[in-house]
């Protein structure tokens, strides 16, 4: 049994305790806020029969998952024996930069430092370490109990050997890591949303659709083939004899496409008047957090039944 240290335990940091107790490591979690551990084991405790009914805790049973979670009284007890060490502070540079130094000064020589950071660069926050070859970004897509997909990001000093290391662990525990070759703005998830966001505001903000069309065009359309298959993959089927044949018979469209989408619509102009309207419509602003639990709901169904259809079809 691996140890692993979750160093700050808001959403991310505790839903990565889930992932990891459910692989079968021994989780410590450390929070300098008081009280903010106690707050985490509560929401995994009421979290775990819900996986347990949907069959995603690999066979064990709750209880067993939350034995294997334990609070650390301090950091240095977190970090002991830990050969990854996930910190989940919030997304300021400074902190990143102080708490990566004292990780580093703790943590056993050949323990992983990955922080779990959605928009900092890891050579923004670790270039000043002694041991910066063996930090990196694991950038999870929320919740990763649910999500397998993780985002492998290094610094231009990480060393290939810590990322192929930290890769295997991560696929050893049920994730899919996307593994960079190196650090851009945006990771590969942020980018690949944001150009998708880009058109769909444009596409409001011109007046041609509303927001719940565009959703519909995603949910009902798209994500369907996209909840199994990447885009790639997507195009490669859609032609006869391939992605070859796809891009021969249709790149012209996107061609065509591309010159009418080359300017921003200001999300926070006057569209967001609209696409807010158009949202709270279907859930009230007082009803989000229900729907918020709906979308776990879903998602673990979703897991669920993608890991029989895998069983059962084949990935």
């Amino acid at each position: 049994m691996t140890k692993v240290a979750i160093v700050g335990t808001g959403f991310i940091g505790r839903a990565w305790a889930i992932s990891f107790a459910r692989a079968g490591h021994e989780v410590s979690v450390w929070d300098a806020a008081p009280g903010a551990p106690a707050a985490a084991l509560a929401y995994v405790e009421s979290l775990l029969p819900d996986l347990y009914a949907h069959d995603l805790l690999n066979g064990a049973a709750p209880a067993e998952i939350r034995e294997r979670i334990s609070v650390a009284a301090t950091l240095e007890g977190a970090l002991a024996r830990a050969a990854h060490v996930q910190e989940n502070t919030p997304e300021n540079l400074a902190l990143k930069r102080e708490i990566f130094a004292r990780l580093d000064a703790v943590a056993d020589r050949d323990a992983i430092i990955a922080s779990s950071t959605s928009a900092l660069l890891p050579s923004k926050f670790t270039q000043h370490l002694p041991g910066r070859a063996r930090c990196m970004v694991v950038h999870p897509i929320n919740p990763p109990y649910l999500i397998p997909a993780v985002e492998v990001v290094p610094a231009p000093w990480t060393d290939p050997a810590a990322i192929e290391r930290a890769a295997a662990f991560l696929r050893a525990a049920g994730h899919a890591p996307i593994v960079m070759k190196k650090e851009i703005d945006g990771f590969v998830m942020n980018r690949m949303q944001g150009a998708l966001l880009e058109e769909a505001f444009r596409l409001v903000a011109e007046g041609l659709v509303s927001a719940e069309d565009v959703d519909v065009g995603i949910r009902d359309g798209l994500a369907l083939r996209w909840s199994f298959m990447g885009p790639f993959e997507t195009i490669d089927l859609n032609a006869p004899a391939g992605v070859r044949d796809y891009v021969e018979r249709y790149q012209s469209i996107y061609s065509g496409i591309f010159p009418s989408v080359q300017w921003r619509a200001d999300w926070a102009g006057p569209v967001l008047e609209t696409i807010e309207a158009d949202l709270r419509q279907r859930t009230p602003a007082a009803e989000l957090p229900e729907r918020q639990r709906w979308r776990d709901r879903r998602l673990m169904a979703l897991a669920a039944h993608k890991r029989r259809a895998a069983g059962e079809i084949g990935d």
